[in-house]
């Protein structure tokens, strides 16, 4: 049987691991009984992850056409006849509606239905959950013939997960405890002065005299030069030191990252002109990057790969410092979107062969164990690397 790749997006690529069988259509009876059968709905509907009922009810809607799965034979049969190449073109939609996740397009999706009655896709590559439109007719058929849940994760393991999220909720309101308390208790002591009265009479003791001869005029001038030169000399090395301390080593090179981005500099003249070490250059072109962004992450990734594939071109060692520079730059900013999609970063750094999966497993297993492991970017990336350890397992 002919396969194909799932969604038309990736029907280019050679190396798409994820395929369907392309449909097969019969058209049976004649004049007012006329009927198209889908032969292989059941093979298509399997390898989508998907009811077939689901697919089969999906043509009736948008055909306008009575349609039926009988669950014990697995023949689909839409009323009326229907080309391929029309029910195929519905296919790609309803993969792009139901099956594939709006985060990152992967179709290795699972349909999840609300308390209040909302029909999602969570992603098990990335974990994003997505929101379908509920205005779509299918709908209200998800709803009343729901998919059969996968078994529940162990409960042990959630509760596990549940704690630690208070513990850092915790830890955080605690931090700012401390915080505040150390600002309250900070005072401003006042400077002891003597008193008026010493101070007039030690005052009332001394006697004054002053030189008016020539030479005494000239060395008051010169002292009084030297001291203003000394205060301007003062000034000046004050405004450079608080110039010095208002741009970090670190603040210059993602400066000179983001002006080359301007300018429209090549990635390799770019790198080349980093005066940093190869660690600082990394995370300054990670992070002029990302500049102003506040979300789609993921776009940025593909829009600007060939700044992060110079920076991976010396191998695994490139690989590790840009995917510590993600930890970084996720653990200094101040968005909480860029953690919270650090697994569709991941993946389109993946996708586009700048990272590979060795390297992210790597990388992962040892922020688990290093000092940063409490970080909630572990917990945002875990579907992504348990993704890729599965797909490993399953290709072997």
């Amino acid at each position: 049987m002919a396969l194909q790749n799932i969604g038309a997006g990736n029907s280019d690529d050679a190396f798409y691991r994820y395929k369907m069988p392309k449909m097969v259509t019969k058209i049976e009876g004649r004049g007012n009984g006329i009927k198209t059968n889908i032969v292989n709905m059941v093979d298509v509907a399997k390898a989508l992850a998907r009811p077939p009922s689901y697919t089969t009810k999906y043509f009736g809607c948008e055909l306008g056409a009575q349609s039926k799965f009988d669950e014990k034979t697995g023949v689909s049969l839409v009323n009326g006849s229907h080309d391929t190449a029309k029910l195929a073109g519905l296919l790609e939609i309803f993969i792009k509606k139901y099956v594939q996740c709006y985060g990152c397009g992967n179709p290795e999706t699972e349909v999840l239905i609300t308390k209040t009655q909302m029909v999602q896709l969570k992603c098990a590559a990335c974990g994003f959950i997505s929101d379908v439109d509920m205005r779509d007719k299918l709908t209200s058929f998800i709803l009343k013939n729901p998919p059969e849940q996968k078994k529940s994760k162990d409960k042990k393991a959630l509760r596990r997960a549940e704690k630690e999220r208070l513990k850092e909720g915790e830890a955080a309101d605690e931090e700012v405890k401390k915080v505040k308390s150390k600002k309250k208790g900070k005072e401003v002591k006042p400077t002891s002065s003597p008193p008026a009265d010493v101070a007039d009479a030690d005052d009332d003791n001394i006697q004054w005299q002053t030189d008016t001869s020539a030479e005494a005029a000239r060395q008051r001038v010169q002292e009084q030069l030297s001291a203003v030169t000394a205060d301007m000399v003062m000034l000046l090395d004050e405004a450079v030191e608080a110039k010095t301390k208002t741009k970090a080593p670190h603040q210059i090179l993602v400066e000179k990252v983001k002006e080359d981005l301007e300018k429209g500099v090549g990635p390799d003249v770019m790198m080349s002109a980093l005066t940093g070490t190869r660690k600082e250059n990394v995370n300054a072109v990670y992070e002029g990057l990302f500049d102003g962004v506040e979300k789609g992450f993921a776009k940025v990734v593909v829009k600007r790969r060939k700044y992060l594939a110079a920076v991976v071109a010396d191998g695994e060692e490139g690989q590790m410092m840009l995917l510590g520079a993600v930890e970084e730059y996720c653990g200094k900013v101040k968005n909480p979107v860029a953690v919270k999609e650090v697994a569709l970063v991941l993946k389109a750094l993946y996708d586009a062969d700048v990272v590979e999966e060795e390297y992210v497993v790597k990388w992962y297993e040892e922020g688990l164990k290093g000092g940063n492991k409490d970080s909630v970017i572990w917990r945002n990336a875990k579907p992504f690397v348990e993704w890729l350890q599965s797909a490993e397992s399953e290709s072997e």
